[in-house]
């Protein structure tokens, strides 16, 4: 399982990530029910990231950050509508984050670029 889900981050980056090192990835990514959960900023980030949540989001949410193969950088519970997580840790390049639910079902997921 862990070997398909490598692929799938390395297939998403090498299909829809070609830019180059001061472009802008794009981020307006809205869930099945076509409304957005989060925001986040600054897009590129050099040493911070927000993700910003609705005022009515469920605060069993989780969020996740995983590197572009897989690897899982970041795991929290937004306990608060804005979270900043620094990005001492994280290298220059791209980060995929999910919002699951208690069941683990993906509510809403996003990009970002790291430069650094």
């Amino acid at each position: 399982m862990k070997y398909l889900k490598r692929i799938f981050y390395i297939f998403i980056f090498i299909a829809g990530f070609h830019f180059s090192s001061t472009a802008q990835v794009k981020s307006t990514f809205i869930n099945d029910d076509g409304v957005q959960t989060v925001k986040f900023y600054p897009n590129p980030a050099a040493s911070f990231i927000n993700f910003e949540f609705k005022k009515d989001y469920d605060k069993s949410y989780t969020l996740a950050i995983y590197n572009f193969i897989g690897k899982k950088m970041t795991e929290l519970k937004p306990s608060e509508q804005k979270i900043t997580v620094p990005l001492t840790e994280y290298y220059r390049g791209v980060y995929i984050f999910q919002v699951r639910d208690v069941k683990g079902n993906i509510v809403e997921s996003g990009k970002f670029q790291v430069v650094k």
